[in-house]
């Protein structure tokens, strides 16, 4: 970890609160991953309505990341981190006194707002902090919070849940993004103005968004949202309907262990290479992992598919968030990842409701080959539409040369 040698002492520390932050919040959120679906089960939803509940998550994110990406180029990454922590510490305490389906769909769509703001600003503040040219690797460190959490959520949040039922669960998730709240408030927060007076004012929203450096990222973060968001909805119940004998959090603990390993290598060789081979990479693990679990029978085979998926994700997203980092202006930074990450956003809110219409008659089984089709497309168009043109973009995608949409 020599790319934080090079940083002032302040900004280290901050990466340090950072980096703890982020493991509050992630283990928060994450305990309640493989049990919220069997909780909607457990007070009376169908499949396609726990699809729904599962999905409602995504519209928080939707309609407010927009604005908190703006907030935090505008405002203060620091309160858009506060926010983030504070909707996740309140959360889980409404679940704690929720007995009714459409009241769950309203309490998932608010939960949604502490990621939509948590991730933007704290990828944001991350890119500041970060050197050009040590960027890929101090992401990667910091992406760790993620597959920390959860590694730790999933396991921790299943073990309440079978032995204490569902009211201890949300009360810890509660008091762990308590704690990351304190953490928050003990980050400096740079001034971005002041701290980049020759940088060019940002673009409208939708001028970005349409933008090709943003357009296709986006894209493909739709598609592979699709296949997370079906992964993170219906695993659990899947392996439940199997009767596999394999408590579902550790689905999500050995996606979670492949994610941490990987995120340490890649960002840092992605400064020498490139970001697009590992963007490659990502989504095909993606794939591949949602055609194992279209054949799954066995917990090895449940097991193997989570830490393919979890491959994917710790390569694929880091640098995607790399890649949009490289692409733009610190004072239109929250904006640009608030913009393409909401095409994963829109992916989580899809395939809740359509994935979960879909097996009540093809079954959870059919449902992740398509979802692994769905991912095929998304390389396919990564590929080809990466850059200026198909050959700059076929060589960009095979880590043959740098990305022509990069400002340095």
């Amino acid at each position: 970890m020599n790319a934080f040698h090079t940083i002032d002492s302040q900004l280290r520390r901050n990466l340090v609160v950072l980096f703890a932050t982020g493991l509050l919040f992630w283990s928060s959120m994450a305990s309640l991953l493989p049990t919220l679906p069997l909780y909607a089960e457990y007070i009376g939803a169908n499949k396609q309505q726990i699809g729904i509940v599962m999905g409602s998550f995504a519209i928080g994110l939707l309609i407010f990341r927009p604005y908190l990406g703006k907030m935090a180029d505008e405002r203060s990454r620091k309160l858009v981190l506060i926010i983030g922590l504070s909707v996740a510490a309140l959360a889980p305490l409404g679940y704690a006194v929720v007995k009714s389906v459409p009241m769950l769909m309203a309490l998932r769509a608010f939960h949604g707002i502490s990621i939509a703001a948590f991730t933007t600003a704290f990828s944001a503040l991350v890119a500041d902090i970060a050197p050009r040219e040590k960027r890929g690797e101090i992401l990667g460190y910091m992406s760790l919070v993620n597959p920390v959490g959860m590694a730790i959520g999933p396991a921790l949040g299943g073990y309440l849940q079978v032995k204490f039922g569902y009211i201890p669960l949300f009360l810890i998730s509660t008091a762990i993004a308590t704690l990351g709240l304190l953490c928050t408030l003990q980050i400096s927060n740079p001034a971005l103005i002041e701290a980049f007076p020759h940088q060019k004012n940002s673009e409208g929203s939708w001028q970005i968004l349409w933008s090709p450096r943003v357009r296709v990222p986006a894209i493909v973060m739709l598609l592979v949202g699709l296949a997370f968001g079906t992964l993170s909805t219906f695993v659990p119940l899947f392996i439940k309907s199997t009767k596999v004998n394999l408590n579902p959090g550790l689905f999500y603990t050995a996606a979670a262990l492949t994610s941490f390993s990987t995120r340490f290598i890649t960002g840092k060789i992605s400064d020498r290479i490139g970001r697009g081979l590992f963007i490659t990479i990502g989504i095909a693990c993606y794939s591949w992992a949602m055609f194992l679990l279209w054949q799954a029978n066995t917990a090895t085979a449940f097991l193997v598919a989570g830490a393919i998926e979890g491959i994917g994700g710790g390569t694929m997203i880091p640098m995607i968030v790399v890649m949009m980092a490289d692409r733009s202006y610190p004072q239109e930074r929250g904006k640009i990842f608030a913009l393409c990450v909401a095409g994963f956003d829109v992916g989580i809110a899809i395939a809740g409701p359509v994935f979960g219409a879909a097996a009540e008659s093809l079954g959870y089984r059919n449902m992740f080959a398509f979802a692994g089709i769905l991912t095929l497309i998304a390389i396919i168009i990564f590929v080809t539409q990466s850059s200026q043109d198909l050959s700059s973009s076929v060589r960009f995608a095979l880590g043959k040369s740098k990305d022509s949409y990069a400002l340095d």
